[in-house]
């Protein structure tokens, strides 16, 4: 199997920062994206028109970055409109328990292919925009703790007939193991490939002291490619994936700075 992770630092208790960061060194499984991380990004038509005497929004910026998936009028009638809480306890006993692991030959067209695991997939649009970019190459895994999110999501993997993604109701700290160890995927390369970036410069300093102390066992990227460009305090300049996230554009709209590391190993196993 080959997989890879995607964590993001925005407003994540400690604790359980701590908890993934166990689960990713630890676990044998974890593995990463293709060793070409920066994806090359398609611009689409954007459906989304903004006049000129509008006053621009975060909402909107978010609109016309994920104007290619055409997901703006894709709301199924039970669902509605979508409001959910910006935050939950991962701690909480209400979330301590294990989500299901699916019969990934249903919920994937190849079980085969690479995975990719997104821990807060949010709305799913960040995911889904990488699933379209590589439909044949990828396997895609949103683990996501708001319900409401996920079953919208799903909704929009079908209207979108993509079948290398996937999302699940689950608390990554109780699942994220189980869930990993059973994926189906190639075992001869396991890569270690993880992305950490918050807003909030306390949570991503406090991050990146986790995953600096494993030098042992990863490396920033930069030392593994010297092409890719920090700011003189080692913060990525740019965001690798090809694609923002809601919450990064968001925080950029507002002026707030994000903080970025990319971490990465591959070992070859017998």
């Amino acid at each position: 199997m080959a997989s890879s992770i995607c964590l993001h630092g925005f407003g994540v208790p400690r604790a359980a920062k701590e908890a993934l960061s166990s689960l990713i060194l630890h676990h044998k499984f974890i593995s990463s994206i293709q060793s070409n991380y920066c994806f090359t990004r398609a611009f689409a038509s954007s459906s989304v028109s903004i006049t000129a005497d509008k006053e621009l929004r975060s909402p909107d910026l978010v609109a016309l970055e994920y104007a290619g998936l055409n997901l703006t009028d894709k709301i199924s009638q039970e669902l509605g409109h979508v409001r959910i809480r910006q935050h939950v306890n991962p701690l909480s006993s209400s979330f301590s328990v294990p989500a299901p692991v699916p019969d990934w030959s249903e919920v994937f067209r190849d079980p085969t292919l690479p995975l990719m695991v997104d821990i807060g997939s949010g709305s799913g649009r960040f995911l889904m925009w990488l699933a379209k970019q590589n439909p044949d190459s990828q396997n895609y895994l949103g683990l996501e703790i708001r319900a409401k999110l996920v079953k919208r999501a799903e909704f929009w993997v079908k209207e979108l007939a993509l079948s290398n993604i996937h999302f699940i109701f689950a608390n990554a700290t109780v699942s994220f193991k189980q869930l990993v160890s059973t994926y189906p995927g190639p075992l001869m390369l396991v890569s270690i490939l993880v992305f950490i970036q918050s807003d909030v410069l306390e949570v991503a300093v406090d991050m990146r002291k986790q995953f600096d102390s494993e030098c042992g066992a990863l490396q920033h990227i930069d030392m593994v490619d010297p092409s890719v460009l920090c700011d003189d305090e080692g913060w990525l300049l740019n965001n690798p994936m090809g694609i923002r996230t809601e919450r990064e554009i968001h925080a950029e709209f507002e002026g707030a700075k994000v903080y970025r590391r990319l971490y990465q190993k591959s070992i070859v196993l017998n």
